[in-house]
């Protein structure tokens, strides 16, 4: 059975629909390799709105990067992300698609669920997400926790928004401040995805958080939660 990197990277990519909700074109595909098909979201670079404060056809190569950030710090919170420039709408980001239940979302999730969102306020602090909406962090069947759409991250300006702020000013635990201990600066695999300022902003931000040690309470200078919020 082929390796999920290989079928993504090497699969015949197949349009099954179009996701209608969100401002760039986002595809559901079948990616079908040596007889095994693996079910994706595919979001191609042509088809993404331009935007005055993100570099235009970059948001799928910060989707990818955020897998990168994920997978290297330890989070494990982002579905496999790939790039593939040979899209049926030319190069984009290709994401392994989670099964969930689109009504259960975090303005309905029970308290404990809420509380298990701690990792994902610190990879948005450290992202920068821009846009962490309601419906951007799920349970699978397993409940297993996974966090997706992640195209407006690593700006190098301050630009977090999100709804989850529900551990303002609360202490980050130490079991996930150690994870951001592990060098981002200088790794090969993110230079492809983002500019040497974006890197140098992510590690910074790391660096930060591990001095601070404390989840921050919405700014009040800017606006700080994303638009629509679900």
């Amino acid at each position: 059975m082929p390796s999920l990197p290989e079928t993504f990277a090497h699969g015949k990519i197949e349009l099954q629909g179009q996701f209608m909700l969100g401002s760039n074109y986002t595809f559901l595909v079948d990616v079908t390799h040596a007889g095994e098909t693996i079910p994706a979201v595919y979001k191609p670079s042509r088809g993404e709105r331009p935007l005055w404060d993100f570099e235009e056809n970059t948001l799928a190569l910060r989707e990818v990067a955020a897998y990168i950030v994920s997978e290297a710090l330890g989070f494990g919170l982002v579905p496999y992300t790939a790039f593939r420039e040979d899209g049926p709408y030319g190069p984009g980001s290709l994401q392994r698609y989670i099964e969930f239940d689109p009504n259960h979302h975090y303005f309905n999730f029970t308290d404990d669920e809420k509380e298990a969102l701690q990792p994902v306020a610190l990879f948005d602090l450290l992202c920068n997400n821009a846009d962490r909406k309601g419906s951007h962090v799920l349970f699978d069947a397993d409940h297993k926790l996974w966090a997706i759409d992640h195209g407006l991250c690593f700006h190098t300006e301050d630009k977090l928004r999100t709804v989850i702020w529900d551990f303002a000013n609360q202490p980050i635990p130490d079991s996930l401040l150690s994870l951001l201990a592990r060098p981002l600066a200088g790794r090969a695999d993110l230079t492809r995805y983002l500019s040497p300022e974006e890197i140098a902003a992510l590690a910074s931000r790391a660096q930060s958080l591990m001095r601070t040690r404390i989840f921050p309470a919405p700014p009040a200078d800017r606006r700080a939660f994303p638009y629509p919020p679900v």
